[in-house]
């Protein structure tokens, strides 16, 4: 559980929305209607304590675009967003009500959120969240009636050209673990992501209460799936050496838990301690290609990642398959005697090896 202000309440409405009180012993009850994590939520908080009057949400006129924004993060559809893409987008739509909330909803074209991405050229990810954040509040404003066209619906952003997380090899993995031995808090947290596959938000919520029988299950922060996972022997041993937190198993310096962000900001100084260029995201991404290359299927992989729909599995599973017919046609490379040769070589050499093995278990 993530520690919280005293005298804040949470509740949840006959809707199904929260919403936060601040109440000082049996007095009086205040709502803060903020954004919870937000500036405003802090500024209203503070007031509500201070005994003050909360300052309210810039009024704008119905029908205007400041106005729109607020009625979407008041919907149903604003509430189902997980609780990174409602943050994201509220910086968005924040900036928005400033600079343009007065503007009709009719005078939202096409051409005004062109200009928005226009603004936005040299920081492509900005361009393209801009975009997702007034599409999904424009679909849902047209559905409720208060937009009568989506003025997103026949833009595109151009995704920068990007391999993505820095994907962990094995010797960079040696060279961790070689670094942090079991018993400290990073390889606690390296055994944990390597070894569950779990997105960094998931895996600082993990711990005691989701285990049972050595079986790790857990719904996930993204995608609302249910992921159940065997506590591997790895894991376990460094999970036994600690130092783990009394609900979670990754913890901070006083065993408190961690919210991903800082975890994701620590691991990445711990990474170049050990000298490696990784992440936590990069460990997630190990693990699937090592069950890849292993022999997992797309659907195995759909389970362990919690993942939807085939793509990402896909993915996966095409790049091991390319890897086993590359090295399966090299041969067709060859003249036939060579591919004799060849093959007399692998063979000779699996012989060495078995022989090998055999003399060690003796």
């Amino acid at each position: 559980p993530r520690p919280r202000p005293p005298h804040l309440h949470r509740e949840i409405t006959r809707h199904g929305r929260i919403a936060w009180y601040v109440r000082i012993g049996n007095g009086p009850r205040t709502r803060i209607h903020a954004e919870y994590g937000s500036p405003e939520f802090a500024a209203a908080y503070q007031a509500a304590i201070a005994g003050k009057a909360a300052p309210g949400p810039t009024k704008f006129n119905a029908r205007t675009l400041g106005w729109l924004i607020v009625q979407y993060r008041d919907s149903i559809a604003w509430a189902k967003l997980s609780g990174a893409t409602r943050r994201q987008r509220e910086s968005i739509l924040r900036a928005i009500s400033r600079t343009a909330g007065n503007e009709p909803i009719s005078r939202i074209n096409t051409a005004a959120i062109e200009k928005g991405i226009d603004r936005r050229t040299n920081r492509p990810h900005a361009a393209r969240h801009l975009l997702q954040t007034m599409r999904g509040m424009f679909q849902w404003a047209v559905k409720a009636k208060h937009a009568g066209n989506d003025p997103t619906k026949d833009l595109k952003t151009i995704r920068p050209p990007t391999d993505g997380h820095h994907v962990w090899t094995d010797e960079e993995c040696a060279t961790f673990e070689a670094r942090w031995p079991r018993g400290t808090r990073e390889r606690l947290a390296f055994d944990l992501l390597l070894y569950t596959g779990l997105r960094r938000g998931d895996a600082v919520r993990l711990g005691r209460p989701h285990v049972k029988n050595s079986i790790a299950s857990i719904r996930t922060e993204k995608t609302g799936e249910v992921v159940t996972i065997p506590i591997l022997p790895p894991l376990q041993a460094s999970i036994d050496a600690g130092p783990i937190g009394e609900l979670t198993f990754i913890c901070g310096d006083h065993g408190r838990p961690m919210k991903k962000e800082s975890f994701g900001n620590w691991f990445r100084e711990v990474c170049k301690k050990a000298d490696v260029p990784g992440s936590a995201h990069g460990l997630r991404k190990a693990g699937a290609t090592r069950a890849a290359n292993n022999g997992a299927t797309e659907a195995q992989l759909e389970a362990i990642f919690g993942w939807r729909g085939g793509g990402m599995a896909a993915l996966y599973t095409r790049e091991a398959n390319r890897v086993k017919l590359a090295r399966e046609a090299a041969t067709k490379l060859l003249t036939e005697r060579d591919a004799n040769i060849y093959s007399r070589t692998l063979a000779s050499g699996a012989g060495k090896k078995s022989k090998k093995t055999t003399k060690s278990k003796t």
